[in-house]
């Protein structure tokens, strides 16, 4: 009975408190839809491009013409030198520069190796990769066609063809089909809106209390004698808000922008439970450095980015240091993201992340005893204070 009475008094504690609504029932409904709106064209197209043609040959404009017709960028200014194309990269009229060199078409027709130069604002890397990728595929198609037309010199068409590849090939995008930000990003982010949430809801409400209770962070009551019910009293109330806030990011915002959802619905479930059970003990753990409401911001809030990108998704986890990767560790967000990826991504079952699902249980544990004795070590603090 004494964990109901938690429970509930963690209940009216949040629900009588904007600033703990905002953390744990706003943001994690607002921000999966914010992030997913954001990325939801998944890929860039038609990105502005400038030109400085000083060929003015008919092989550059058909390099030129190939080019404005890809998917990926579109020519918006042909300009008479570079000085000029700079301007529009300043002006941010354009954000790539395509320059063709003098001898472009001589040095082709003498079977000599030829460029063309590529300039990007590298403000964005997805500027980049459009106009990279664009001038990439042109131009090995064109390599294609001048060798066999000039060296090869075929009969017919289907023969051109086949010379000009002779091994055909078809490429496809396992999981991700578009080649999108929105399928590899938000699910994991997903997950990581999870954890700060509850890390910023549990520091608040800590804070709170040791506002309220003279800096003891339980109440005076009967009730908050023992540090495994009041432990499993919060988490309750943590459990069973988030389980709907995870089934809510799950079904509601993969259906609406249409990312990745091939695992099993039972096979989430059995993943997220641990998941929010982990989140809530580090949560407990962490906010024992809370003493005001407004230090959860601080020491939380920053955090989100440098473990998104040591959970070796965004940033590849072969290149991240080892001393780093070992301290990731640390956090459910390591094993939670890459397992929840996974598991919607590719359709993985809860026995294909049994290596993640083994760091949440040691996790679990470890928290578990640490909060239990910094609420031990806190009534104890009160017991004697009462004395």
């Amino acid at each position: 009975m004494n964990i109901i009475k938690i429970w509930y008094d963690e209940l009216q504690t949040v629900f009588h408190d904007v600033g703990i609504i905002l953390f744990v029932v706003i943001l994690p409904l607002a921000y999966p839809i914010i992030y997913a709106y954001v990325y939801t064209p998944e890929v860039q197209r038609d990105v502005p491009v400038a030109v400085v043609d000083d060929s003015k040959s008919a092989l550059s404009r058909e390099f030129l013409r190939k080019t404005d017709a890809t998917p990926e960028v579109k020519i918006v200014s042909y300009c008479t030198n570079m000085t000029e194309a700079y301007s529009r990269i300043e002006r941010q009229d354009a954000y790539a520069i395509i320059h063709i060199d003098r001898d472009f078409a001589n040095n082709l027709s003498k079977g000599k190796q030829t460029s063309v130069g590529l300039y990007c604002n590298m403000m964005s890397m997805v500027y980049y990769k459009c106009a990279a990728s664009a001038l990439s595929n042109v131009s090995i198609a064109m390599n294609r066609k001048i060798k066999v037309d000039k060296y090869l010199k075929p009969k017919t068409e289907r023969e051109s063809q086949i010379m000009q590849t002779p091994i055909d090939y078809k490429y496809t995008s396992l999981y991700n089909p578009q080649g999108g930000y929105a399928a590899f990003m938000i699910p994991p982010i997903l997950m990581m809106i999870i954890q700060q949430s509850l890390f910023l809801g549990i520091g608040m409400s800590m804070g709170r209390n040791r506002e309220q209770n003279s800096g003891f962070v339980i109440p005076l009551s009967p009730y908050y004698k023992n540090s495994v019910e009041i432990v499993l009293g919060k988490t309750l109330f943590s459990l069973l808000l988030y389980i709907i806030h995870a089934i809510y990011a799950f079904i509601v915002i993969t259906k609406v922008f249409t990312l990745p959802q091939l695992g099993h619905y039972w096979d989430f479930i059995l993943f997220v439970i641990p998941y929010i059970i982990d989140c809530c003990f580090l949560g407990m753990v962490l906010s024992y450095m809370i003493f005001r409401r407004e230090d959860c911001m601080l020491i939380f809030v920053f955090m989100s980015l440098p473990l998104y990108f040591m959970c070796g998704l965004s940033w590849p986890g072969s290149a991240i240091p080892e001393g780093i990767r070992y301290f990731s560790y640390i956090f459910p967000s390591t094993f939670g993201l890459n397992a929840y990826m996974r598991i919607s991504g590719m359709g993985a079952s809860i026995s294909d992340v049994s290596f993640e699902m083994k760091g949440i249980a040691i996790q679990i544990c470890v928290y578990f005893i640490l909060a239990c004795l910094i609420y031990t070590r806190k009534i104890r603090k009160m017991l004697h204070k009462e004395v």
